[in-house]
């Protein structure tokens, strides 16, 4: 099963970092904005040619001038992109004469695309298939009165002690979670929930602000490995006790929305939809600002599942598998179906068989829908209008997955007059080129290859 991108290239744990340029860069910065240091591709046939990874870095794309905003660190997410890349996008587009009054997101995860243009008093359209994504992406989008955060709190914090220590789940949902936390924890955080439940009203964004602050402590109290890419147990852990780490969690997000609440009358719509089954897309989109999905990468519905079942988004956290991009539960008649694969697919896609034959199957499965991301993306965008994509790299057993290049070939095939790519350097997070099976940082050659580089793509109507 193939999901969104590599944990080893962005950090979903730490502050953004600013990365230091000098006067000079920065210049040049500004100048390749438009001019430099990108290939422009106009012919679908070219893209196999043409080589994306022998580009020279574009400054442009390199880093933000100022510090993140600590409400984009509401709460973890895997690989999510820095804030600066929105801004940029936006910048980008209005030097093309372009004027963005609505942009959109179709894997928009935790929001930073729908915070950072509500910020500018853009209106926003955004689709994700996760759950978890969407409420954290609603809740950093939304605006909440301090008092009335307060007044709540009071309340969550009165009902605590006394508040049932059942929660109405599923019975496989209990069972799972019971695999994660002690009988103590677990009905310490039922209380809670309950607590928060009981005191704010459910149709209220208040109840989704908590929910929210309830999901990003889950992993904290449980026995989940800290850091961890991947589900796993950690047996010498010592779980962090709930009411407390909800109150400084609580505390934390307050201050972020004190920090940086976005005023204005911008008109945010964020969808827990599946973007290639979604039946009423718009049509008059100015601008797409995304990072799609990588092959070979992570699953959300494992990384999230402690939220999943909690919170009542699903009675198997496997279930939220089903719909992802490239997942095998389509079913792929690879005879028949891989004769659909544009060029790069295909040869990337034979170069794995010999390899491994499943993650070929899986690879194929992908990058087939990610050219109905393409041709969908098409048609999601006004008559002027701008789609933006950061993607990166991956390789197994040898072979360079091109992400990048399959999806540039692809938006050409589909519609677009031209396609920018330019390529971008992570900022200073990379320590060693490998991860271990745990998903760890290693300096061994035998853990899976990583790049701390990725790609900005910029398709033109």
């Amino acid at each position: 099963m193939l999901y969104h991108t590599d944990d080893a290239r962005r950090s979903s744990y730490s502050p953004a970092r600013i990365y230091p340029i000098s006067a000079a860069e920065d210049e040049e910065a500004r100048r390749s904005a438009l001019t430099g240091h990108y290939l422009e591709l106009n012919n679908a046939d070219a893209v196999a040619r043409a080589s994306l990874h022998g580009l020279k870095e574009n400054l442009y794309w390199r880093s933000g001038r100022s510090a993140e905003l600590r409400l984009h660190r509401i709460h973890a997410y895997p690989a999510k992109f820095p804030a600066f890349i929105p801004t940029k996008a936006l910048q980008f587009a209005q030097s093309e004469g372009i004027t963005v009054r609505r942009a959109a997101d179709i894997f928009c995860g935790c929001g930073t695309v729908a915070y950072e243009a509500r910020r500018a008093g853009i209106d926003f359209w955004g689709c994700d298939i996760n759950p978890v994504a969407t409420l954290i992406a609603r809740t950093k989008s939304g605006t909440f009165q301090e008092e009335l955060l307060d007044e709540y709190f009071a309340s969550i914090k009165g009902k605590v002690n006394r508040a049932s220590a059942k929660v109405d789940l599923p019975t496989t949902a209990v069972e799972r979670l019971n695999y994660w936390y002690s009988d103590e924890q677990y009905r310490s955080l039922a209380r809670l929930l309950n607590a928060i439940n009981y005191s704010v009203p459910a149709r209220s964004r208040y109840r989704q602000f908590f929910h929210c602050a309830f999901s990003n402590i889950l992993k904290a109290t449980s026995r989940w490995l800290t850091k961890s890419i991947k589900p796993q147990v950690d047996p010498h852990k010592k779980p962090a006790d709930p009411w407390a780490t909800f109150v400084t969690q609580f505390t934390m997000m307050k201050n972020a929305f004190k920090q940086s609440s976005a005023e204005g009358t911008s008109d945010v719509r964020i969808l827990n939809e599946n973007f290639l089954t979604l039946k009423d897309a718009p049509g008059d989109i100015d601008m797409l600002i995304t990072s799609p999905p990588y092959v070979t990468s992570y699953e959300y519905a494992d990384l999230h599942q402690l939220s999943s079942l909690w919170l009542g988004y699903a009675k198997d956290y496997r279930d939220l598998r089903n719909g992802s991009i490239g997942s095998a539960q389509h079913d792929l008649d690879f005879n028949r179906e891989i004769k659909r694969l544009n060029t790069i697919g295909n040869q990337i896609v034979f170069g794995l068989f010999d390899q491994d034959k499943a993650i070929a199957r899986a690879a194929a499965n992908y990058f087939l829908d990610m050219q109905a991301v393409a041709k969908r993306c098409h048609s999601l965008l006004g008559k002027k209008g701008l789609a933006l994509f950061v993607i990166g790299n991956t390789e197994y057993k040898g072979v360079r997955i091109d992400n990048a290049a399959h999806l540039a070939e692809s938006l050409l095939r589909s519609g677009f007059s031209s396609v920018r790519a330019a390529k971008r350097k992570m900022s200073g997070k990379i320590l060693t080129p490998y991860r271990s099976a745990t998903g760890k940082f290693s300096s061994s050659g035998d853990g899976r290859h990583v790049y701390g580089e990725e790609f900005i793509l910029i398709a033109a109507k």
